[in-house]
C-alpha cells in the first residue's frame, strides 16, 4: 500500500532545471531528504508545505529508495501545457500530456510500408541494466568519436530521465548527441509513444549512427526466468531486427554477485537470447582468461545461445581505463569496475561492435 505525508520544506537545493533536492521536516520531528521532479509538480522553496510519497523510503527500497514531492500545498494552481496531446502515465493521478516525436515524423511515415527498413543497418545497443550505458557510451565514442550515438531511455525501470546522473553526465560531455524516452519514461529531448517509434526518431530526426537502448535507473527481478525487467532487452533487438537495424545484445555477466544464477552469464542474459529473442543478434563477449572464460563460454555453448546468436569475442579490457579517466564513477548493484571488470567490459564490447558495425562490419 502506498504511503503519503504532509510535510515542510527546510532547505531546496536545485541538481537541474527539471529535477530538485529537498530537505523534508515532518510532523514528527525528524528531517529527511526528498526529490521534487519540478517538470511534473513543478519547483518548491523553504517554507513550502508539501505531500510527499514515502512508500519506497518505508519499505527500505535500495533502488529508488526516495521520497518524492507529489504536490506543493502552497501553490493553488500549476499549469504547465506542453502543446502535444499524447498522454504520459495514463489514467494516474499523474498523467500529462506531451507532443510525441512520431507526431513530427507525421504523414512522411504513415503507412506500415513507410517505414521498412527505417533504420537502414545502423547497430542498436540492447541492454538490460542502466549501469551498461556508460561503458557502452565510452567504448562507441572512443572508437568512433565523430559517430552520432543516441540514447532511448525504455520504461522498465525509472520513468523521469532527470533521475539518471548518468545520463546528465554523457549528453554533457558529449558522448551522446540525444536522448528519446519511450512508453511512459519521460523527459528525454524527444518522447516517443513506444520502442518502434523511438527506434524511427533516432535515425531519421536525430541523425543516429548507433542507438543504445537501456531502461533507466534502478530494476525488478523475482528470481523466475522471465520475472524481471530486463525481459524488454528481448523486444528491442526484436524491434531493431524489424526495422532494419542490427542488434547488438549486451549480455550481463558478473562473477561478485553471490547469487548463483548471475554467476557468469547471467540467467537473466539466458532467458532473453534463448526465450525472447525472435532473431539472430550480435552478442559480444569481452576476452577473459581462465576460468572465467571457461565459466561463460560453457554457458553461452550450453544454453544453445552460441547457436541461436552471432556471438563474438571482443577485446574490450581498455574500457576499464576510460571508465577509470572519465570523471565519473559507475557501479553496479554497488561494485565498482574494480569489483565487476567483466560486467563493464561486456557492455564495453557491445560499444566497440557497434562501431564496427556502423562502418558494415
Amino acid at each position: 500500500m502506498s504511503s503519503y505525508r504532509r510535510a515542510r520544506v527546510n532547505k531546496v537545493t536545485t541538481r537541474t532545471s527539471r529535477l530538485q533536492d529537498a530537505e523534508l521536516e515532518f510532523a514528527d520531528g525528524s528531517r529527511e531528504p526528498a526529490v521534487v521532479l519540478t517538470g511534473m509538480v513543478g519547483p518548491v522553496e523553504a517554507g513550502d508545505e508539501v505531500i510527499a510519497n514515502t512508500t519506497a523510503v518505508e519499505l527500505g527500497l535500495g533502488s529508488g529508495g526516495y521520497h518524492f514531492v507529489l504536490w506543493n500545498l502552497s501553490r493553488d494552481v500549476l499549469e504547465m501545457p506542453s502543446g502535444g496531446h499524447i498522454m504520459k502515465l495514463r489514467y494516474t493521478p499523474l498523467q500529462h500530456d506531451m507532443q510525441a516525436v512520431e507526431e513530427q515524423l507525421g504523414s512522411d511515415y504513415g503507412e506500415p510500408r513507410d517505414i521498412d527498413g527505417a533504420l537502414d543497418g545502423i547497430p542498436v545497443i540492447a541492454g538490460s541494466l542502466h549501469s551498461q550505458l556508460l561503458p557502452a557510451a565510452l567504448a562507441y565514442k572512443d572508437a568512433r568519436p565523430e559517430g552520432r550515438l543516441v540514447y532511448v531511455m525504455t520504461d522498465g525501470s525509472s520513468l523521469p530521465i532527470e533521475i539518471s546522473n548518468t545520463v546528465r553526465f554523457l549528453r554533457d560531455n558529449g558522448y551522446l548527441d540525444s536522448t528519446i524516452t519511450c512508453g511512459h519514461a519521460f523527459g528525454g529531448e524527444y518522447e516517443a509513444v513506444n520502442i518502434f517509434g523511438a527506434l524511427v526518431a533516432a535515425k531519421r530526426v536525430c541523425g543516429a549512427e548507433a542507438v543504445a537502448v537501456l531502461m533507466g535507473p534502478g530494476t525488478v527481478g523475482t528470481g523466475s526466468a522471465v520475472g524481471f525487467s530486463g525481459m524488454e532487452q528481448a523486444v528491442v533487438v526484436n524491434a531493431t531486427w524489424s526495422l532494419g537495424g542490427k542488434p547488438v545484445a549486451i549480455p550481463r555477466i558478473t562473477f561478485g554477485d553471490p547469487r548463483d544464477r548471475h554467476r557468469g552469464l547471467s540467467h537473466h542474459s539466458v532467458s532473453v537470447l534463448l526465450h525472447g529473442t525472435c532473431v539472430r543478434s550480435i552478442v559480444p563477449v569481452p576476452v577473459m582468461a581462465g576460468e572465467k572464460r571457461d565459466t561463460v563460454w560453457s554457458q553461452l555453448s550450453e544454453a544453445g545461445i552460441t547457436s541461436a546468436h552471432d556471438v563474438r569475442e571482443i577485446d574490450a579490457e581498455a574500457v576499464l581505463t576510460l571508465i577509470e579517466s572519465c570523471g565519473y564513477s559507475p557501479t553496479v548493484m554497488g561494485r565498482t569496475p574494480e569489483e565487476e571488470p567483466e560486467f563493464f567490459m561486456a557492455a564495453g564490447a557491445a560499444g566497440i561492435m557497434a562501431a564496427r558495425s556502423g562502418g558494415d562490419d
